[in-house]
């Protein structure tokens, strides 16, 4: 009785009533657990494991802290934890532009900081590994423990497109698992389906630069590798990489948005547009994925949606349902 009264008590101190506040931390620890969990399978790769075939590891690892990720922050921020989905959500209207650069900072705030972690937790192992010098290039580099790096036979252009095609073959694969009138995953497995889509892609596509798929991913732990002591070697290896896992991403991503909607959600009849329009729905979005904003029962009730000092949404609502499928983008 007596812990349950504290809790009671420290709940109503604590607790944040701002939406945007609450969005804000469940986003920073949706993408703080995909990242840490990310970044310290590539450690022991790296640190404790001698043969390549452990890359497999690191890919499981990868994929089921998205799943972990969506289900920590689902049904709050949606768990985007991705600025490339933040920004396909945006483009179909189902995030509002505002929002937007909130979010990659958050997401890249929590990048950032799950790359001090890692190192925290494998500073003996790292430092072990590399002889007591921190180095982004040679045999005993740990900078790809961080940050991705392509391999020594890939260019820059081959690797700017692999990270276009390999983001868009994730955002057509989450449209499709996700639109209602299609072939739908089973309400509350969304993020099991999407780890293993991602865990696909990965198998398929992750040696030629490490597979990133997320800019905040990639800059978050990169700009800790430069301030912890591996210099800024690590923006120039691999002919200035850098910027690739910023930019194809972000431009794989609205490549996949628009030939979701070009070769399937264009073509359903226009009676289930006019209904799915009168829900509020205008593409794909379910908060159990990499979706947009989700609220509680109550707050829906009430009609709370944006915070007070905050601009209006620009599209009808930034919020979703569990199950709402996809559909056609509004005509201009």
């Amino acid at each position: 009785m007596g812990t349950t009264s504290f809790l009671t008590r420290v709940r109503g101190l604590l607790r944040i009533r701002n939406q945007l506040v609450r969005e804000c931390l469940a986003e920073l620890l949706s993408t703080f657990i995909l990242i840490t969990i990310t970044l310290g399978t590539a450690a022991q790769k790296v640190t404790f494991f001698e043969t390549k075939g452990n890359i497999i590891t690191s890919y499981v690892g990868s994929a089921m802290a998205v799943m972990v990720g969506i289900y920590t922050a689902g049904g709050i921020s949606g768990a985007h934890m991705n600025p490339a989905f933040s920004l396909a959500m945006c483009l179909i209207e189902q995030f509002p532009w505002w929002k937007f650069p909130i979010f990659v900072v958050v997401q890249t705030l929590a990048s950032f900081i799950s790359a001090g972690v890692v190192y925290i937790l494998y500073y003996d192992a790292i430092w072990h590994y590399s002889n007591g010098t921190l180095t982004v290039s040679g045999p005993r580099e740990t900078a790809s423990i961080f940050a991705t790096y392509p391999a020594d036979n890939i260019s820059i252009a081959n690797g700017f497109l692999d990270q276009v095609i390999g983001t868009g073959v994730l955002l057509v694969g989450v449209m499709g698992l996700m639109d209602a009138r299609n072939k739908p995953v089973p309400k509350g497995l969304e993020p099991v389906v999407v780890a293993l889509l991602v865990l696909s892609i990965e198998c398929s596509m992750g040696a030629n630069c490490g597979c990133p798929l997320n800019p905040a991913r990639d800059i978050g732990p990169r700009l800790f590798t430069y301030v912890a002591g591996w210099g800024p070697e690590v923006f120039s290896r691999g002919n200035g990489w850098w910027w690739v896992p910023l930019v194809a991403p972000l431009l794989g991503a609205t490549v996949g948005t628009f030939l979701y909607q070009l070769f399937v959600a264009f073509h359903y009849p226009e009676e289930d547009s006019e209904v799915l329009a009168e829900q509020g729905s205008i593409v794909l979005v379910n908060t159990n994925i990499d979706a947009d904003i989700g609220i509680s029962p109550k707050e829906k009730d009430t009609g709370e949606r944006v915070p007070a000092g905050y601009p209006s949404a620009p599209c009808a609502s930034s919020t979703v349902s569990l199950t709402v499928p996809v559909t056609t983008l509004k005509e201009s």
